[in-house]
């Protein structure tokens, strides 16, 4: 029976692994990007009223760019179901990186306000907490570890070279990142 539960959460334990690793690595960079459009008058004046909104604008400028990608992500699906995979996935893909990158922005200026509605204040460590379990889950895996290793490898190979080299996975680190068995070690 046990067997048989990891076996049906295995998709969705799959699916929030890769969307952790997602905003773990983007969150932090994606805000940066998108706080140095702040040079524009128009992006300071929408700061100052993202950071100094009552707590429920403040919730209200925080949930305003997934509704308003929502339009976008459904049309990704509705050119996948019509034959464009691959535009939809790049809208999907796109959609997402530029979700991300808005919303860890109006996070960043937001949070504070936020913390001051009491279920917010309540759920917000527990998802974070939540979160962090997770990542270090994650980072114990053999995936991840290889993955990490490869790009350690890859980043230090690109600062040695003065010209940008291509990634050269070799057949025998996309198997050892990839096989049945580290599969298994990441469940």
């Amino acid at each position: 029976m046990n067997l048989l539960l990891q076996l049906l959460l295995f998709p969705f334990k799959a699916i929030a692994f890769l969307l952790i690793l997602f905003y773990e690595w983007g969150w932090e960079p994606l805000a940066r990007w998108v706080a140095r459009l702040v040079r524009f008058r128009w992006m300071r004046w929408a700061e100052r009223k993202i950071r100094y909104a009552p707590p429920w604008a403040a919730l209200l400028f925080f949930l305003t760019p997934s509704l308003v990608l929502l339009p976008f992500k459904l049309g990704a699906f509705w050119l996948m179901a019509n034959g464009q995979k691959l535009l939809g996935m790049a809208v999907i893909v796109t959609a997402k990186i530029v979700g991300t990158a808005i919303v860890a922005w109006v996070f960043k200026l937001t949070q504070p306000t936020l913390m001051q509605l009491r279920w917010f204040a309540w759920l917000y460590p527990r998802v974070k907490a939540w979160k962090d379990r997770w990542m270090v889950w994650m980072k114990a895996t053999r995936v991840w570890r290889t993955a990490s290793a490869m790009i350690a490898d890859e980043v230090s190979r690109t600062r040695s070279s003065s010209s940008m080299p291509v990634f050269q996975a070799s057949p025998r680190n996309w198997n050892a990142c990839c096989s049945a068995s580290a599969m298994r070690a990441a469940r």
